[in-house]
């Protein structure tokens, strides 16, 4: 076989004696790896491929630790929110279970930063025990969306608050001054007192004697049990040596057991441990913190800003739609170029830079159109509209469906990829089949309902052949399939009748429909451009009222608040 010096030679004589004919090679190869890279596999999903994806996926879990497959493991929230719908699609009470035992294990293990909120990277081991220390913005945004959707299912506040604890983390530690999400913080600090030593995870390390010198020996002595430390130290998992003597904390012991050990009541063991962590925060808080990436990207605060707008209704708290609002107007004001329409990539210190990719726009619109469900801001849908109709033009494969990752304007890129795995995030193709769905539900664009379907469809065969490679895309596909779901709340907001509702609606498990408000004002008016039959739905006798409307035909109103549940409770049992 030729080595690599000989390939170049024998290209660089062939360049010299016939270089029309290395051309013509180089345009017949480049046309055939184009082609091959926009077959992304079209074809019809085959009946059974939710009940095949579940399967495969059930097949990976782990029984006694939560999660699917072996050491290391990553959190994949695309597969949480696959299950979750699959569970409420069918009653299948396994994928519930996998679910919620998973997210659990997750927020007890030292993957999951017990004193500042937010989760790690992933763990080197099967128990969740010991992390990589690395915090990712867009794992923060995701695992805050299925913390979310795991309290509206079963009601139990360990998930909310969990969720609750992500987003204040990112509030905190990573929001700049004007309002968009910085990027990610480092696994690996420096050591207090002495700059010369770094290590991974030192920011978050304690020695047992340090936690019993800063809560006292009783309360240290609690501490440490529930939270598994040890003097030698309780690492799992220490190839590197870096360690030794230190621990990571995680839920050792659950709160009854901790409590019982300690014949206190439970109400007062957790004042304590709370009082506890925030003491071991304000010290920590004064060690050296890990780098941050402090670049702004476009896609990763589309997740976020879903996040937030997400917690905004499922929580009750404005603060976090705050938070979403201000981050999309720093979007629209600094990764937006208005005179082409199009977005950034990325912005650090006051520069924007680099052209959007799918991800860019796709994650952004989603994070737009749960802003307006949390806001009714017409302005959120409006700029959703106009940046999916950009995307179209810059992304869209109008032979084979879907859209690539790069736009066509950069002839620097050989092959135009279309993303085919929902991993660490979803693919844009994925969210952006959800996004078209969803627009057309609001607007009736059929033409958007058409691209939705083909978008899906263009990743058929991988679907058929191995569904969890793309769980994301289920999501979109089982939307495909629902029935057309509309929850129209006609009322003014602030009204207490209009918040009691809206409330009921948002703490429920619904994913497969979308909350639209016709108050009267310029927001209906928008909406009734695009659906006529939306301008004419209005209050009874000045009460708030919902209209449930599947298909873009309504039932009779209600404003009866017992009604309205009877309502959701159907809709949340109906066969889909």
């Amino acid at each position: 076989m030729p080595g690599f010096v000989q390939v170049v030679e024998a290209v660089n004589d062939a360049w010299r004696i016939r270089p029309e004919k290395i051309l013509e090679s180089a345009a017949n190869i480049t046309d055939h790896l184009r082609h091959k890279a926009a077959d992304s596999g079209s074809a019809r999903i085959e009946a059974g491929v939710f009940t095949k994806g579940f399967q495969q996926i059930a097949s990976e879990y782990d029984a006694e630790f939560g999660g699917f497959g072996r050491a290391p493991k990553f959190p994949r929230p695309v597969l949480f929110n696959f299950l979750l719908r699959h569970a409420a699609r069918t009653g299948e009470s396994q994928a519930l279970d996998m679910t919620l035992v998973t997210l659990r294990k997750m927020a007890a293990g030292g993957m999951y930063d017990h004193l500042g909120g937010g989760f790690h990277r992933y763990s080197v081991d099967a128990q969740w025990r010991v992390p990589h220390f690395e915090k990712m913005l867009y794992d923060q945004a995701q695992l805050a969306v299925s913390y979310l959707e795991a309290f509206q299912v079963g009601q139990d506040p360990f998930y909310a608050n969990v969720a609750q604890d992500i987003l204040d983390y990112v509030l905190r530690d990573m929001t700049s001054p004007e309002g968009g999400f910085y990027s990610a913080e480092d696994a690996d600090s420096i050591q207090a007192g002495n700059p010369k030593i770094h290590g991974e995870g030192l920011f978050y390390l304690w020695t047992q004697d340090e936690i019993v010198s800063i809560l006292g020996k009783e309360h240290g002595e609690i501490f440490a049990y529930h939270y598994g430390v040890l003097e030698a130290g309780n690492a799992l998992n220490d190839p590197q040596e870096e360690f030794n003597g230190k621990n990571i904390l995680y839920v050792a012991h659950p709160l009854a057991e901790t409590a019982a050990r300690f014949r206190m009541p439970e109400e007062e063991l957790s004042r304590l441990l709370e009082r506890a962590r925030n003491k071991l925060q304000a010290v920590r808080e004064q060690r050296p913190r890990p780098h941050r990436d402090d670049k702004v990207i476009t896609s990763w605060n589309g997740h976020m800003i879903s996040a937030l707008a997400r917690a905004s209704q499922v929580l009750g708290e404005k603060r976090y739609l705050a938070a979403a609002e201000r981050a999309a107007t720093f979007i629209r004001d600094r990764l937006y170029q208005s005179e082409s329409g199009t977005l950034f990539r990325r912005y650090r210190d006051g520069e924007a830079a680099l052209a959007g990719q799918l991800d860019d726009y796709a994650f952004l619109v989603n994070g737009l159109l749960d802003l307006y469900e949390a806001s009714f801001d017409i302005v959120w849908l409006q700029r959703a509209i106009a940046l999916t109709e950009k995307q179209i033009a810059l992304f869209a494969d109008g032979e084979q469906g879907g859209f690539f990752e790069t736009s066509g304007a950069d002839h620097s890129v050989l092959v135009r990829l279309k993303g085919d795995y929902d991993g660490a995030e979803p693919t844009g193709n994925s969210v952006s089949a959800l996004n078209l769905l969803r627009l057309a539900w609001i607007t009736g664009n059929e033409a958007w309902l058409k691209r939705a379907g083909a978008t899906i469809e263009a990743f058929g065969e991988r679907l058929n052949d191995y569904p969890p490679i793309l769980p994301q895309m289920l999501v979109a596909y089982g939307f495909q399939g629902s029935m057309h779901r509309q929850l129209v709340v006609a009322g003014k907001l602030g009204r207490p009748d209009t918040e009691i509702m809206l409330s009921m609606i948002r703490k429920r498990f619904l994913p497969e429909k979308i909350v639209l408000l016709a108050d009267g004002g310029a927001g209906q008016e928008f909406l009734g451009r695009y659906q006529p039959f939306l301008a004419e739905l209005s209050a009874q006798e000045n009460r708030t009222a919902v209209y449930l409307c599947e298909n873009f035909s309504c039932q009779l109103p209600t404003s009866d608040l017992a009604e309205l549940a009877n309502r959701l409770e159907a809709m949340g049992n109906a066969p889909r």
